[in-house]
């Protein structure tokens, strides 16, 4: 199979090295990722996984999704197919020769798929030049600044959050790195948040639970031991997200290994003040979602059971986000979810910035992968929906 060299996607701006006989491809309107995909205009079968939906919306705003890992197969692999499912324009970066020779060996074909090796980048001086000027790095070094910028991940969230491409996928290399310190760094959070955290979506296939099986989990890999502001945070946050990507409003279980007051502990009375103020910063930011706690897991999920803890509950019976107390169990939890239910499970997403970024585990595969971007390019069509931020400067 002949490996092409990469493509200039639309709308890349300054960015440079990339062959411009390769454009991306028109929104796909009639293909399908899997038979059981709805037809045009239809509405989603009960049998039809989440991530086809994702698909489907996608092709109609096709985004532009980088990949800082750009020699790493499952990336290689994932990112063919986001340009042959016609999703948009992937961007793999690294040096040209190594990302060619990895496509070579796997069988990869990298048409329509974007290549930027940052150091022969004819925008580099310009990135470089911002960057100095962020007050992180303003006592740094004209070459140190040159030397973090070299690194893709770096270069990667500076490419999103000036405009360059819609979302950014890290973290899948084999060599884990400190992948969520860059996009933490140089991408702009949203007002008013004071805390970067995560949630992963998970497509159950007992479709009993959440939106159809859909259910949304945090925060599983950024904070350890939340305060009651940043449990507040991340259930707005994670309440946003799903509305974005599901259309439906978020009931959110703020969880606790008590429900309603049946314990005194500290724990739990943490859970429940902040209750109470994800519930008042909703009111008074407009954001429509239920939300209610602390209550234990199955209390959550289980109707029956929900009538006899917690009758008056909107959330109850019926959560499909699911918030937990520590990282520690929501960690746990996602994975026990994930492979004891085989549930499919896409993300990290980060919560509260002002771009879509995602931070995988090592042991993604190249379907998450794939998803994960997905799931981004649609997020990137819906935020500006939910925060209408003026442009960022150059």
């Amino acid at each position: 199979m002949a490996v092409h060299g990469g493509g200039r996607p639309a709308g890349f701006g300054v960015v440079q090295r990339v062959d411009s006989r390769v454009q991306p491809p028109e929104p796909d309107r009639g293909r399908h990722f899997h038979s059981s995909e709805e037809s045009e205009g239809g509405s989603m079968p009960w049998d039809m996984k989440f991530i086809e939906t994702v698909f489907q919306k996608l092709r109609q705003h096709p985004k532009r999704i980088v990949f800082p890992d750009g020699t790493e197969p499952k990336v290689l692999r994932a990112a063919s197919r986001y340009a042959r499912l016609k999703l948009g324009a992937p961007i793999l970066l690294g040096r040209r020769d190594a990302i060619e020779r990895a496509a070579m060996e796997e069988r990869v074909d990298l048409e329509h798929v974007g290549l930027i090796d940052p150091a022969e980048a004819e925008d580099f001086s310009l990135m470089e030049e911002r960057m100095q000027k962020l007050a992180r790095y303003r006592k740094i070094a004209s070459g140190g600044v040159r030397e973090v910028l070299l690194q893709p991940n770096y270069y990667a969230a500076m490419m999103v959050q000036y405009g360059q491409a819609d979302g950014v996928v890290s973290g899948a290399g084999e060599t884990k790195r400190s992948t969520l310190r860059p996009l933490i760094q140089l991408i702009k959070p949203l007002p008013g948040v004071e805390s970067v955290s995560s949630c992963m979506m998970l497509d159950l296939s007992n479709k009993r639970y959440g939106e159809r099986g859909v259910m949304f989990f945090a925060d599983c890999a950024v904070i350890p031991e939340p305060t009651v502001e940043q449990l507040a945070s991340i259930a707005l946050q994670t309440g946003i997200i799903c509305r974005q990507l599901t259309g439906n409003k978020a009931r959110i279980a703020m969880l606790s290994f008590s429900t309603k007051g049946s314990s005194t502990l500290d724990s739990p009375r943490k859970v429940a003040a902040a209750t109470a103020l994800a519930r008042q910063r909703a009111t008074d930011l407009g954001i429509e979602l239920e939300i209610d706690g602390e209550m234990q897991a199955d209390t959550a999920l289980l109707p029956d059971l929900a009538g006899v803890k917690a009758p008056n509950s909107m959330v109850a019976g019926r959560a499909n986000v699911l918030v937990f107390p520590d990282l520690n169990s929501g960690n746990i939890g996602v994975k026990l979810v994930q492979h004891l239910a085989g549930a499919e499970a896409y993300g990290q997403f980060l919560l509260g910035l002002t771009k879509p970024c995602a931070d995988l585990s090592r042991g993604a595969s190249e379907d998450d992968i794939l998803g994960v971007a997905a799931v981004l390019g649609v997020q990137a069509v819906e935020i500006r929906k939910w925060f209408p931020l003026e442009e960022v400067p150059a």
